[in-house]
């Protein structure tokens, strides 16, 4: 049984190599044909160049009629002769996979393909003598991905009112961010545009002034006076929300011989856009003191919060330090008779 499963993997094995090797066969020959298309049109591009040069100078009176004719036609006897050694050199690599089916031997006078691009040269000795190379520019991948950390000061502006009316304390009221987001470039060959998207979990909380605190009366959510001394009322809110943002800002380019790549470290950023999601839950806690003991109370739901969110968003900064702000454009609470929309700004950290 053993000796029979070895056996079932060796020819597994074998039928794999000689597939790999028919492919690899296939694809080389391949790439020569479809080089040779290539080489033709590359000398072509050359010959249209030289030309357009040699009418420019007779333009410009620094050659006679007669001299241009004559470069000309050198110029088209030079690329003719370009284009029939270059396929010749081709033609023969052809011949001599297909001859050997692939299984060429490599020795100092090897014709061989780049693997990063489209092209023929010949080693002679150490030293390669390049025929036809076309190395294709790499440019930088499309996306790249942050962890998100965002803290900072929570509000809420009323209906009417400014956001130094607002009934909640500004030092108080706090908001947290933890999420991942997506920087995606919009356009293929610069950074200076992209998509910024992703999910974040965001925990906004209000601290009301005084010695209030949230109750429902007549179906609605309203700031109440407490009968006993609260030590402490905070009101918070949960949401899942998912952000879309048009970015923009310069970025830092690092090249070499065919690569290209974009960095927006220490640079410049602004994002505008907005957000949309869900309100996962609600909870208010009370610290008070009654008969002498210190008692806690957590109530969780029931405050007829926005069961969606949605609103804009921006943010400005350097790097992966960015100064953001968001306005909830659905109010906190349904049905209130006075609306109430929640505001946060803060530090974002891309990390």
């Amino acid at each position: 049984m053993i000796m029979r499963t070895i056996t079932l993997i060796l020819i597994a094995f074998i039928l794999t190599s000689i597939v790999t090797a028919q492919e690899d066969y296939n694809r080389q020959i391949q790439q020569l044909s479809d080089l040779k298309d290539k080489v033709t049109e590359q000398e072509k591009e050359a010959l249209k160049s030289e030309v357009e040069t040699i009418n420019q100078k007779l333009a410009n009176n620094e050659l006679s009629a007669e001299q241009a004719k004559l470069l000309k036609e050198s110029a088209a006897e030079k690329r003719a002769l370009n284009i029939a050694d270059r396929l010749a050199i081709i033609d023969n690599k052809i011949t001599l996979l297909e001859r050997n089916e692939g299984d060429v031997l490599r020795d100092e006078k090897d014709v061989s393909i780049f693997d990063d691009g489209i092209g023929i040269s010949i080693n002679v000795g150490d030293e390669p003598w390049h025929i036809f190379e076309e190395r294709k520019h790499r440019y930088d991948r499309r996306t790249y991905s942050d962890f998100v950390l965002g803290i900072g000061f929570n509000n809420a502006i009323l209906d009417g009112e400014s956001l130094n009316d607002s009934p909640y304390k500004a030092a108080g009221s706090r908001n947290f961010e933890i999420g991942w987001n997506w920087r995606t470039r919009v356009f293929q060959n610069t950074n200076f545009m992209r998509f910024n998207y992703g999910f974040s979990f965001q925990f906004n909380g209000l601290k009301p002034k005084g010695n209030q605190f949230f109750v429902i009366e007549n179906g609605q959510t309203v700031l109440a006076e407490s009968e006993v001394d609260l030590k402490k009322s905070k009101f918070r809110m949960d949401n899942l929300v998912f952000p879309l943002h048009f970015e923009f800002g310069p970025s830092r380019t690092k090249k070499s011989q065919n690569r290209m790549r974009y960095s927006i470290d220490r640079q410049f950023r602004l994002g505008m856009g907005g957000y949309g999601g869900l309100n996962m839950g609600s909870r208010q806690k009370l610290k008070y003191k009654r008969d002498g003991q210190n008692v806690k109370d957590k109530l969780i739901g029931g405050y007829n919060t926005s069961d969606f969110v949605y609103g804009l968003s921006g943010y400005v900064g350097i790097g992966g330090v960015l100064f953001h702000v968001k306005y909830d454009l659905n109010p906190i609470f349904r049905n209130a008779v006075v609306e109430q929309h929640n505001i946060s700004f803060g530090l974002r950290f891309d990390l």
